[in-house]
């Protein structure tokens, strides 16, 4: 079993995808999804190339701009899946398809496909589903029928279609869309999201019926169905992308209710290191620590997830901060008493130190342990006594001694 790579492109819609996330895909069905998305990919390179040379040659700059803003999206789509598509055939291996394969082309065809627009433009990029990075977040069916609806939208616009298409495989195409449309709207949670949706849909069918009506009075539907076909792409991809964004802001909510968790631990324990530290010594740091529960719920709204998942990352970066700053003035403290005993092990062993140089350490070796046991540790009285000490004491070990 293997795939033709001769295929010759035909247009069409996207095609089915087998299975759902998790469930392995047999390979039969990886056969013909793979024989069938092949045909989709050629032919909708050979649209995007249509579009291309006809969007240069809009008489109006806006327009011309705003259309080169969509199509660079529609490129980077086709350029994701087309990559997808190259994975799973080599997953597929020529029909050679274990348990192990079967679950790897599941997962790539349902499992999240990134996708970035680059240099879109903001315009562009308001118009897809994306994380915080800029990336789209859609599974290879969502971006297939995102570049459909794309497409259609882009080709409506340009009018492209072809003057002598027949009326009937237009409003067929219009009224696929519409289903397509209703089926996204399953989707919406209840509320008034899914409520203004369900009339726009009304709204869609109404116009579809009023041109099918006249359609059939033998009237001209031609400046009907170009709107029309505009405004049901438009739709669709406004759906494709509102369902991709609710998946990515519960994934990011998700993400955010860890990371709060995290923070508000790290958090209770960098306070507890602030308060041994205000204790064992002087001066300390005085570095607020920020508590992360202060920022309040997480918010289910995906732009505002994303804007709480960057007020968390200054949450942590200020948490390391003080969390290294108290670390190092305590770590000072004890650096300064693993010092004092190395200083008093050389002391004790040197045979080149006189008594009455013994006598001149005792009282510096003196103060300088009682200042380390003292609390809170003056660190610079011990930095000043600690400094006299080792410079004594090296004075003494070091130089050259002339006879008695």
């Amino acid at each position: 079993m293997s795939l033709d790579l001769g295929r010759t492109a035909s247009p069409g819609s996207t095609p089915r995808a087998p299975g759902r996330l998790g469930v392995p895909v047999t390979a039969a069905e990886a056969l013909r999804y793979l024989t069938d998305l092949g045909l989709w990919i050629d032919a909708r390179r050979s649209q995007l190339s249509a579009i291309d040379q006809a969007a240069l040659n809009a008489p109006d700059q806006g327009d011309r701009e705003a259309l080169t803003h969509d199509l660079t999206v529609s490129m980077a789509l086709w350029k994701a899946i087309a990559d997808r598509y190259e994975l799973l055939k080599v997953a597929f291996d020529s029909g050679r398809v274990g348990p192990t394969q079967a679950e790897q082309i599941s997962t790539l065809i349902w499992g999240r496909l990134d996708v970035t627009p680059g240099q879109a433009g903001e315009a562009a990029r308001s118009r897809v589903p994306s994380t915080a990075d800029g990336a789209l977040a859609v599974s290879l069916p969502e971006a297939c029928r995102l570049s459909d609806a794309m497409t259609s939208s882009l080709r409506a616009r340009l009018a492209l279609e072809p003057t002598a298409m027949d009326v009937g495989l237009r409003v067929k195409s219009i009224r696929e869309g519409i289903e397509r449309i209703r089926d996204q709207i399953g989707l919406i949670p209840p509320g008034a999201s899914r409520d203004k949706a369900n009339h726009d849909l009304v709204g869609l069918e109404q116009r579809l019926f009023g041109v099918t009506e006249r359609a059939k009075r033998g009237a001209d539907v031609g400046g009907y169905l170009g709107p029309l076909e505009v405004d049901v792409a438009g739709r669709e991809r406004d759906l494709i992308v509102a369902a991709a964004r609710r998946v990515s802001g519960e994934r990011d909510a998700a993400t955010a209710r860890a990371k709060v968790a995290d923070l508000a631990a790290r958090g209770d324990a960098i306070r507890s290191l602030q308060a041994q530290c205000l204790r064992d010594v002087t001066p300390a740091p005085k570095l607020g620590v920020p508590d992360v529960r202060a920022l309040g719920a997480v918010p289910t709204d995906a732009d505002a997830v994303d804007a709480f998942l960057r007020r968390l990352e200054l949450v942590s970066r200020a948490l390391d901060q003080a969390h290294e700053t108290y670390a190092r003035a305590l770590a000072e403290r004890e650096e300064l008493r693993g010092l004092l005993g190395a200083l008093d092990a050389q002391a004790a062993t040197s045979p080149a130190i006189t008594e009455d140089e013994r006598a001149d350490l005792a009282p510096l070796h003196t103060q300088l342990v009682a200042t380390l046991a003292s609390t809170p540790v003056p660190l610079v009285r011990a930095r000043a006594l600690m400094a006299a000490y080792q410079s004594y004491l090296q004075a003494v070990t070091t130089n050259v001694r002339g006879p008695r």
